[in-house]
C-alpha cells in the first residue's frame, strides 16, 4: 500500500492553463454580484427575493465558491498528477555487522552492550518485511559471515545469540565481510541481472584499532550502491575490567558518522536499549521502502467530487427550509 504523496508533479502539465478559469468564473461572480446590487438597489422587492431572504446569500457564495473550487480540482485531475510516495520493496537484503570487541562488555547500557545489542537485533529482523534476506556478520580483530542471506529468521535469531566477545575492532574488515555477504543475495527471478538492493546495518561501539581502512572500505560500498547505515551504541561512562584496572571505553561517533557520509547511508547514536529499538525501527522503515513516481489522478478526482456534493447540498439548501 503506498503512503501518502511527498511531492508533486504533472504528466500533462500543459492542461493546468485551465486552471485560469478558476479566477476568471470568481472575478465574473463578483462582477455579477455588484451589478446585482446596483441594480436592485432602487426597486422594491420581488416575490422571489421574499421567497429566499436576504440572509441567505452566503449559501448562495459558498455553493458557488466550492463548485468552483471543484472544477479545480478537476483541472489537477485532468493534468494527471504523480506523487514521489513510499512504497514496501518486494525484495532487498540486509546485512546485520555487530561489534563484538571486549569493549562491548561493558555495562553503561544493561545488562551489557552487547546482551543489549543481540536482543535489539533480534527485534529488528521481526520489523523487516518477510520477504527480505538477512544476513549476519560480526567483527573484533577480524570479521566472519556468521550466516549468509537467508528469509529463515530462526536462523539468523539463533546466530545473533550465540555472538562471543573477542580482541581489538576492525571496522572497516567488518563492512567488507558484509559486502562479501551481499553478493551471496539470491537474484530476483524476475531480474536475474539486476543486483539486488541492498544496505548494511553496522552497530559499534567505538573506532578501529586493526585491519583495513574503514573509509576505504565504505567508498567500496558506495561504488557498489549499497549504503551503511552506522549505529554508535553505548554512552561516554562505559568501562570494562582489564586485569583488575577498570579501563574506560567512551563510544566513539566519529569514524562511524565518516562511514555512514561516504557510503550514502545515515548515521545514528543510541545510548540504551530503547533509543537502540528506536534506531533500529526508523532503519527498517527506510529501507524496508522505496520512493516512487505514482499517478495520483484519482485522488484529486475525489477531491472534485466531494467540492461538488458540497456545492449541490449548499444550492439545494437555498430551495429549503430546514427543520
Amino acid at each position: 500500500m503506498a503512503l501518502v504523496a511527498l511531492e508533486l508533479g504533472f504528466m500533462q502539465p500543459q492542461r493546468l492553463w485551465w486552471l485560469v478559469l478558476v479566477p476568471v468564473l470568481l472575478v465574473l461572480y463578483a462582477g455579477l454580484l455588484a451589478w446585482r446590487r446596483k441594480r436592485t438597489r432602487h426597486r422594491p422587492t420581488s416575490a422571489l427575493e421574499r421567497v429566499i431572504p436576504h440572509q441567505q446569500a452566503w449559501k448562495r457564495n459558498v455553493a458557488v465558491i466550492l463548485a468552483v473550487l471543484s472544477l479545480g480540482s478537476l483541472t489537477v485531475a485532468f493534468a494527471q498528477p504523480k506523487g514521489e510516495v513510499e512504497v514496501p520493496r518486494e525484495r532487498a537484503t540486509i546485512v546485520l555487522a555487530i561489534d563484538v570487541s571486549r569493549s562491548m562488555m561493558a555495562t553503561d547500557v544493561e545488562p551489557t552492550r552487547l546482551d543489549a545489542a543481540k536482543q535489539a537485533a533480534k527485534n529488528f529482523i521481526d520489523m523487516v518485511p518477510r520477504g527480505f534476506n538477512i544476513a549476519l556478520v560480526s567483527f573484533a580483530a577480524y570479521a566472519a559471515e556468521l550466516v549468509p542471506p537467508t528469509t529463515d529468521r530462526g536462523a539468523v535469531a539463533a546466530a545473533i545469540d550465540s555472538l562471543e566477545v573477542a580482541p581489538s575492532t576492525a571496522i572497516g574488515e567488518g563492512i567488507y565481510s558484509s559486502l562479501d555477504a551481499m553478493a551471496q543475495a539470491p537474484p530476483d527471478p524476475a531480474h536475474p541481472d539486476e543486483p539486488a538492493p541492498g544496505a548494511i546495518v553496522l552497530l559499534s561501539d567505538g573506532k578501529s584499532n586493526i585491519g583495513k581502512s574503514s573509509d576505504g572500505a565504505a567508498l567500496e560500498a558506495k561504488k557498489q550502491g549499497i549504503p551503511i547505515y552506522t549505529i554508535a551504541f553505548g554512552t561516554r561512562d562505559g568501562y570494562i575490567w582489564t586485569n583488575g584496572h577498570q579501563d574506560y571505553v567512551e563510544v566513539g561517533t566519529a569514524e562511524l558518522a565518516q562511514i555512514a557520509r561516504l557510503s550514502g547511508g545515515k548515521a545514528f547514536t543510541a545510548a540504551s536499549s530503547d533509543q537502540l529499538n528506536q534506531v533500529y525501527s526508523s532503519i527498517a522503515q527506510t529501507v524496508g521502502y522505496v520512493k516512487v513516481d505514482q499517478e495520483v489522478t484519482e485522488q484529486y478526482a475525489g477531491y472534485a467530487l466531494i467540492l461538488a456534493v458540497l456545492a449541490a447540498v449548499a444550492l439545494m439548501s437555498l430551495a429549503a427550509r430546514w427543520p
